[in-house]
């Protein structure tokens, strides 16, 4: 994809790994304004590492981020997600022994408006109207698809323009699945451009709007959605399905 003012996200050369371990090897990747772009792959290729990259959780060691256009590479987590860029890890992470709406308000910790927070907590409560019934619960008691709808209220409480989730389908029944599908729809068709790591590659590629293979901490393909979604050869090969 060539470069343009629309390109929220860019990544260039990108290498990380954890100690000796190398997991990404040099991958470029960008994510255009309004698009949905998955990262696709086997366990272990590098999507996790990819997305903790990105976030600031993990450090590069080569290779350049952009956000908007300015470089966030080596930016701590916390400024990153101050600058619109947000991450919804693998796993949750929602904090036993606070509420729902507690954990939603940690989602908001770089805003200073109690009203705009308000405002932000009033818009994730008509998004996901069991949070609303369930805000005094502990978070962390709550069913794995009401935990998975609290931790992307949590991100959109930062009203990001750039939302990273990381297998937001895991442990899910099917049917909660589709519903968590139409929920990341409905979030891009609102304005937010989404960087979507999903096992369900089929499910992935009929959300996203452009797709990346990695294989072993390289991009070894990448097109558009449907094109990746038309050839069988790509998700017999790379994605075991």
């Amino acid at each position: 994809m060539s470069a343009g003012s629309d390109i929220l996200l860019q990544v260039e050369g990108l290498e990380a790994g954890y100690a000796e371990i190398k997991a990404l090897l040099g991958i470029d990747i960008e994510l255009r304004r309004g698009q949905i772009v998955t990262l696709l792959g086997a366990n272990g290729a590098g999507k996790t590492t990819t997305l903790k990259t990105i976030s600031g959780l993990v450090r590069a060691t080569r290779g350049t981020i952009r956000l908007m256009g300015e470089d966030i590479t080596g930016t701590p987590a916390h400024q990153i997600a101050r600058m619109g860029l947000v991450h919804v890890p693998e796993g949750r992470h929602i904090l036993r022994g606070l509420t729902v709406q507690e954990n939603l308000e940690l989602g908001a910790f770089a805003e200073r408006s109690a009203e705009t927070r308000r405002r932000q907590m009033d818009e994730v409560f008509d998004l996901f109207p069991i949070l609303k019934e369930r805000r005094k619960q502990d978070g962390s008691l709550l069913s794995g698809g009401e935990q998975q709808m609290l931790a992307m209220g949590r991100a959109l409480m930062q009203k990001p323009k750039v939302l990273l989730l990381d297998e937001p389908s895991m442990g899910l029944a099917p049917k909660l699945v589709t519903e968590t599908m139409k929920i990341v729809k409905r979030l891009n068709e609102a304005g937010t451009s989404i960087l979507l790591v999903e096992q369900n590659a089929r499910v992935a590629l009929r959300l996203a709007d452009y797709g990346y293979v990695l294989e072993t901490g390289r991009i070894r393909m990448e097109n558009t959605a449907e094109k990746l979604r038309e050839d069988s050869s790509i998700i017999e090969a790379y994605l075991g399905e």
